[in-house]
């Protein structure tokens, strides 16, 4: 007779130094299947999330993370489990003790009005537009839509199924697999076979016209698809013109982008421009989402454009192990920004470093980089002091290893999870000797150093 297994310590936490109550301890995610029915009118959303886990410890329970639904059932391999609601945690109780090591299913049936979770950032994840859907779940907006381990570290893959009215376009993090339209509504099947974080999944619903970037030029959808990474757009029609205009470079920077950093780690590269305000664009796995004032038709707004396509490398391929070291997503971005505006024809990376530098210095010095506590998270001195020390590393060890080794970094942790003592490791691999002095000075104390 097998011994019931005791509650796993820590379950109901990730032991995340930030957010430790988003994410579970004992089990790790290995797929989600989601099959999502929504009502654009009444927000309306009747759904079944499968997942497949692994536990990492033995368990008598487990909880996920999980938004204020009606649920209608639980079960666990197959067998109905109790569960109870606490917050945005689910906890299950299966019918049988899951031994270390083992795989499980759980499958969660339920329905109800979607909506944002609240945080210190604001609401976060699921939230209607003005005709249509927005989902933008960084950094704990994923409980919003589904039942799931919300932690970036746990990377997973998917598949994902909605099914809604046919006059909107659905477009979901993930290559497009199949679509059936019926008299009323169309079912959209989307897979993301790379491993994803659960905070980089999105799903986009609007009337939108779909396109392809082919160079960077607008194509209609009857046209040739383009070599290399294959990019789309899902645009209003009012905003077409504009569009075509803004992003019409987009092509030299995945270009360009490769070049400095590798191969784009994605299936294709997806855009989608809400015909709503926003105020900043929203990152997820293969897709970068924009508000309509983003684009204007005069290009205000391209410096956006390439952060969002650096983070596909930064933030979503090499993902955060820990939320502490989100400098690695918003440094490298930003300095990418920094070298698009070089090759462009814009302020070379030097002079965009001696201005931030400038401004940094006019700041309070009361953040460290590598640390800058959960309250900073997103503080501008993250993105900027970021790229400024990446600026200073590439000062501090020359051109040509700079830029092999931010390649190499891309590459070789490419889908995986990453932290800051990993790259000063790398750093100092390629550099040829200890950099501990720079790194403390650029990331590990809170004053400003000398340039």
């Amino acid at each position: 007779m097998t011994k019931a297994a005791a509650p796993a310590p820590g379950a109901e936490t990730s032991g995340d130094t930030y957010l430790p109550a988003h994410g579970n301890g004992g089990y790790r995610v290995r797929h989600y299947d989601l099959d999502l029915d929504y009502r654009i009118r009444s927000n309306r959303l009747a759904a079944t999330g499968v997942l497949t886990c692994v536990a990492t410890q033995a368990l008598s329970r487990f909880s996920l993370d999980f938004g204020e639904f009606r649920i209608s059932r639980v079960l666990v391999d197959g067998r109905a489990a109790k569960y109870t609601r606490r917050g945005l945690k689910l906890q299950v109780k299966p019918a049988r003790s899951i031994p270390a090591g083992a795989s499980f299913g759980v499958e969660v049936r339920y329905a109800g009005n979607p909506r944002p979770v609240p945080s210190r950032w604001g609401d976060l994840g699921w939230d209607e537009l003005t005709d249509g859907v927005l989902v933008a779940s960084q950094p704990v907006g994923a409980p919003s839509w589904f039942p799931c381990n919300d932690h970036p570290a746990d990377k997973a893959t998917y598949r994902v199924t909605v099914t809604t009215s046919s006059p909107y376009l659905v477009a979901v993090t993930g290559n497009l697999v199949s679509r059936y339209q019926s008299a009323s509504t169309t079912r959209w099947v989307y897979e993301r076979p790379e491993p994803t974080s659960t905070y980089l999944m999105s799903v986009q619903i609007g009337r939108y016209e779909d396109s392809e970037l082919a160079g960077g030029a607008w194509v209609p959808e009857s046209g040739s698809v383009p070599a290399g990474v294959v990019q789309r757009a899902a645009v209003p029609p009012r905003l077409r013109r504009q569009f075509a205009h803004d992003f019409a470079r987009q092509g030299w920077m995945m270009d360009q982008l490769q070049g400095w950093f590798g191969p784009y780690p994605f299936g294709e590269y997806v855009v989608v421009v809400t015909d709503d305000e926003l105020d900043d664009p929203i990152e997820a796995q293969g897709m970068s989402i924009f508000g309509a004032g983003h684009v204007d038709g005069r290009r205000t707004h391209e410096r956006l454009v390439v952060h969002e396509l650096a983070h596909q490398w930064f933030g979503n391929s090499l993902t955060v192990a820990d939320w502490r070291h989100i400098w690695l997503n918003e440094g490298f971005a930003t300095y990418t920004e920094w070298l698009w505006s070089e090759e462009s024809g814009g302020r070379s990376a030097e002079a965009l470093a001696r201005y931030w530098y400038a401004r940094m210095q006019a700041k309070p010095a009361d953040i460290a980089i590598s640390d800058p506590g959960v309250a900073r998270m997103f503080d501008e001195r993250v993105y900027k002091r970021g790229a400024l020390a990446l600026h200073a590393l590439r000062g501090e060890i020359g051109d040509p290893v700079f830029f092999t080794l931010v390649k190499a970094w891309a590459v070789e942790h490419r889908h995986g999870t990453v932290t800051t003592a990993d790259f000063r490791a790398m750093a100092e691999v390629y550099a040829g000797r200890s950099l501990r002095g720079f790194f403390e000075r650029w990331l590990g104390k809170a004053p400003l150093p000398r340039r």
